[in-house]
């Protein structure tokens, strides 16, 4: 099974949008499991109509600090709780200590210097939904809770139970929809992963960013292409990225008009390339494109 993950840097390109229609044309000919790793907005589903889900289950990837005895906590140990936490979870106003379940991350510094007062607990920080679409493959997507931390290991959960349904299908691909960004949700996404799909817009803050999401996959060394959506919107800068794109030899999978189809696609729930047909040959090329460099 190949995995080809999809990334942006900036988000608002259009990644989701150009991953539900990588999805359906790659479901034609072969057998795949979507992936949703955006856990801290998941929204693969609604690009691909999947309204409900029919799995769900909440998971704990997490841990907070709980403050379960203040025997023998001295005012003076009350103030060193409050400095060694680096995320000012911890409060204390001269009488009583506080712990921020907000605000703390789970780091534990706290229940190292005072076990006997303060414990870690698990919390259950998200959810895994796997739910079949109605193009006949399974997507598999998570969600944060409000308020949690963790993302990045929700991203991992994910990814297992996708290889497990992926295995259980024997399926050909998984395609990986990753969160915007460079940070822990991404690099959660990127591993194991065969092909990275970067997708861009001519823009000076989506160049910056795609140019970070490459430092990251290159650190990893999978190999990679480009999409630029939009390309149109600013047809000098466009050519800006073909230029770095060329001196730095990453190919160009492809590029897509500015179309307000798309927009119109996703108020109906459906991928471009069901939407509007005359897309699925743009996608194809794509697509061709992607395997000869996978």
């Amino acid at each position: 099974m190949k995995i080809i993950t999809v990334v942006s840097g900036k988000g608002g390109t259009g990644k989701t949008s150009i991953t539900a229609s990588l999805a359906v044309m790659l479901s034609r000919k072969n057998k795949i499991v979507a992936v949703d790793c955006d856990v801290d907005a998941p929204n693969l589903a609604l690009a691909l109509g999947l309204e409900r889900f029919s799995q769900k289950k909440k998971i704990s990837t997490s841990e907070k600090a709980k403050l379960v005895s203040m025997k023998g906590l001295s005012k003076e140990a009350c103030k060193k709780l409050v400095g060694i936490c680096n995320f000012g979870a911890i409060s204390f106003d001269g009488k009583n200590l506080t712990i921020d379940k907000f605000l703390c991350e789970g780091c534990g510094a706290c229940s190292l210097l005072y076990p006997k007062n303060i414990k870690l607990v698990k919390v259950m920080n998200g959810n895994i939904m796997v739910g079949k679409t109605s193009y006949g493959f399974y997507l598999v997507s998570g969600q944060l809770e409000i308020g949690e931390s963790g993302s990045g290991k929700i991203v991992t959960e994910v990814k297992n139970k996708a290889f497990k349904l992926a295995n259980k299908e024997k399926a050909d691909i998984m395609l990986v929809d990753s969160a915007a960004g460079i940070g822990c949700p991404v690099i959660a996404s990127l591993q194991g992963s065969d092909f990275v799909v970067a997708v861009t817009e001519p823009t000076p803050s989506a160049f910056n960013d795609l140019k970070r999401a490459i430092a990251i996959t290159q650190h990893f060394m999978i190999p990679y292409g480009l999409i630029i959506n939009k390309y149109d919107i600013n047809k000098d800068f466009a050519k800006e990225i073909e230029e770095f794109a060329r001196k730095n030899r990453i190919p160009v999978l492809g590029k897509i008009k500015y179309d307000k189809a798309f927009v119109t696609a996703l108020t109906e729930l459906k991928p471009i390339v069901v939407y509007k047909k005359s897309y699925a040959f743009i996608f194809e090329k794509i697509l061709r494109k992607i395997f000869e460099n996978l």
